[in-house]
This record gives C-alpha cells, sequence and structure tokens, in this order.
C-alpha cells in the first residue's frame, strides 16, 4: 500500500520520531494567550486562533530574521517557572497525541533568565515539565521518549556556557548540544572552544547550517567543528550538479551524516519554492540520511502528520518512504545504540505494520 492512499488519520497514527524542534517554537495558541495574561505581555491578538494565524502569516516572508524574530512572544511567556512547567509538559502530550515516539526538543537556556532563573534553574525547570509530560502520555497508552538538546546562541557570547550545561546535565535529561540562531555572519567556528569541549567530554553536538548560508557554513560544522548531524542542510544540493556529488556532498552521503530537514519551515524561509520541488525528495532518493522535522509547529503551523500528508500529495511519497526517514531518524538519536536498536525493532517497525 502506498502512502498515496493512505488518509490523514492513518498518517497520524504511524510512529514518529523527529529531531529538530524547538520549544519555544512549539507552544499551543491558547497557552501562549493564557500565559501572556498572567505577566502582562502584549500580543499581537487575544483569540488563540487569530494569534496561530499570526504567527503562521507572519513567518512565510522568506526571510530567516523575520521569521526568528517570531519567537518574542513566545519567550516573553516563558520566563518564569510555571511558564517552563506548563509549556515542556504540553510539548510532549502534543508530540504524543501526533504519533511521535521519539523527540529531541532543543531551546537556548540563556534566552529564558529574563525573570530571574539562572541557566542550571531553566534547565532543571524543562526536565521537570517534560517528565510530568511523558509520565502522562505514558498513563493514557501514548508512550514518548524525548531528550533535551541545548542550545548555545551563535550571535552572543554564552555558547561556551551551555556547551558546560550539556555536560553537567547529559545523565538527566540532555542527550546533546546545538548553535541556533541568526546563520549568515555568524560562523560556527567561531564557538570552536565549546565544540572541543563538548568533545573531550563524549557529548554528541548538531549545528544548523546550510540554511541561510552555503556550503561553508556546512564544511565548517563537519570539518572544523566535528557535529554528527546538521541542522537543516538544504544547500548540500549546491554541490550536486546534474546528480554528481561534489567532495562535501559525497562525504555527508557517504558517511551517512543525518540532515535534520524541516520543509514547511525551509519554505517559509525561502530555503525552497515548494514541497515538491524541495531537496529532501532529491536527496532521499540519492541515499543521503534524510530525517523529516517539525522545526517550529506554532510558527509554520504544522505537526509532523501535516509534513508526512504534504510529502505524500505533493512529492509523491509512499508508506516506505515514511518508515525511511523515521528510521533514519532513530537510528541518528543522541541515545545508545541498543536503545536505537530497540526503538526501532520494538515501536517503528511493528507501528508501521500496524497501522498498514
Amino acid at each position: 500500500m502506498t502512502a498515496t492512499r493512505v488518509d490523514t488519520d492513518v498518517l497520524r497514527r504511524l510512529p514518529k520520531a523527529v529531531l529538530h524542534d524547538h520549544l519555544d517554537g512549539g507552544l499551543r495558541p491558547a497557552t501562549v494567550v493564557e500565559l501572556a495574561a498572567a505577566v502582562g505581555h502584549t500580543l499581537p491578538t487575544t483569540d488563540p486562533d487569530e494569534l496561530a494565524a499570526w504567527y503562521f502569516e507572519a513567518a512565510n516572508s522568506g526571510d530567516l530574521v523575520r521569521y526568528i524574530a517570531t519567537f518574542e512572544h513566545t519567550l516573553a511567556v516563558t520566563q518564569n517557572r510555571e511558564g517552563l512547567l506548563r509549556v515542556a509538559e504540553e510539548y510532549v502530550l502534543d508530540l504524543a497525541a501526533d504519533g511521535v515516539v521519539y523527540a529531541e526538543v532543543r531551546y537556548a537556556p540563556e534566552l529564558n533568565t529574563g525573570g530571574g532563573l539562572s541557566m542550571s534553574e531553566v534547565v532543571e525547570t524543562v526536565q521537570e515539565g517534560l517528565a510530568a509530560g511523558m509520565a502522562k502520555a505514558a498513563a493514557a497508552g501514548t508512550p514518548v521518549r524525548v531528550g533535551t538538546l541545548l542550545c548555545g546562541m551563535r550571535m552572543f557570547d554564552r555558547v561556551r556556557e551551555a556547551a558546560d550545561l550539556a555536560v553537567a546535565y547529559r545523565d538527566a535529561g540532555v542527550v546533546g548540544f546545538d548553535i541556533a540562531g541568526a546563520e549568515d555572519g555568524f560562523p560556527p567556528a567561531d564557538h570552536l572552544a565549546a565544540f572541543e569541549h563538548l568533545r573531550r567530554e563524549s557529548v554528541p553536538f548538531t549545528i544548523h547550517a546550510g540554511e541561510a548560508h552555503g556550503l561553508p557554513s556546512i564544511h565548517q560544522a563537519l570539518q572544523v567543528c566535528g557535529a554528527q548531524r546538521i541542522g537543516h542542510g538544504v544547500r548540500i544540493t549546491e554541490d550536486i550538479v546534474d546528480g554528481k556529488l561534489g567532495r562535501l556532498a559525497g562525504w555527508v552521503r557517504d558517511r551517512r551524516i543525518p540532515l535534520e530537514m524541516c520543509p514547511t519551515s525551509n519554505l517559509q524561509t525561502g530555503c525552497a519554492g515548494s514541497i515538491a520541488e524541495h531537496p529532501i525528495t532529491a536527496l532521499k532518493d540519492l541515499g543521503f540520511r534524510v530525517t523529516l522535522n517539525t522545526d517550529n509547529r506554532l510558527v509554520s503551523g504544522t505537526t509532523m502528520t501535516r509534513e508526512m500528508s504534504l510529502l505524500v500529495e505533493e512529492a509523491g511519497w509512499t508508506v516506505e518512504d515514511l518508515r525511511t526517514v523515521t528510521v533514519n531518524a532513530v537510528k541518528s538519536a543522541f541515545l545508545p545504540f541498543d536503545e536505537r536498536r530497540a526503538l526501532i525493532e520494538d515501536v517503528v517497525l511493528p507501528g508501521y505494520a500496524a497501522a498498514l
């Protein structure tokens, strides 16, 4: 059976794994409204449906900097313990409702310290909220495992501090590290000391690269900084001509370096013209280890089910394609090998068989 003959309800039941999803980009609109009222923050609108539409429209500018600017309001309501706990718990429950069985959530602790919390307190609070969400999801019969990626903001000066936290909390739910923020003009090698520290401590990390900036960004992330995965990476296609891979593209494919691809988000930031033309399909067909992700569910107005549905309807993907990228994601998770294998063999593959 091909995915073109599978309806949305079946797609929703398929086991999913998401590696690239930002906590502050995935709040429920109603939660933003309620938390904003509690802290006295002014929103563009206090109607949840209108707010969701505002986010989607504001993010469709084709400009990464403007896309990032939409986070002002979600950050404003997550500067205290109450907001962070609620948002983290709801994050897990929303993924579970969408059929996600494994997720890695990323956020930058430094962006949540405006209310007096230290970066360590932010991490501990988010982990508490995630744990509560996982417990509720398991009790409801929709278990989901969520690991945390701590982010440093590449244009600020606290990247090493965030890396230190990733090391400190590596046995308390934090599974890896990332740098985020405006890519162009802020090369990953600026933070080489932080990445070298993570490597010495055997903490895996991914790097946003190949989105707003091209091949030099991907090259630095991999060959200079030593990233194990690439966030987005859509512009690796600039090193592919008529199906022939250049040296960097060949390195990425041949060494199975995972690409955390986010189709809807990439359309919003101008990295692709349509879902049908998005590089994820061509890269999949060329044998790259592509993974499918949401990036920011509120900002992009999306879910994993929606991303799958778009690829089915507009790019001709089959169920086998969806299973492949899901297995790719679990293989690429920052988890021990035996745990990844168990997720694939005991959850993902049986889940696909049962859903179809």
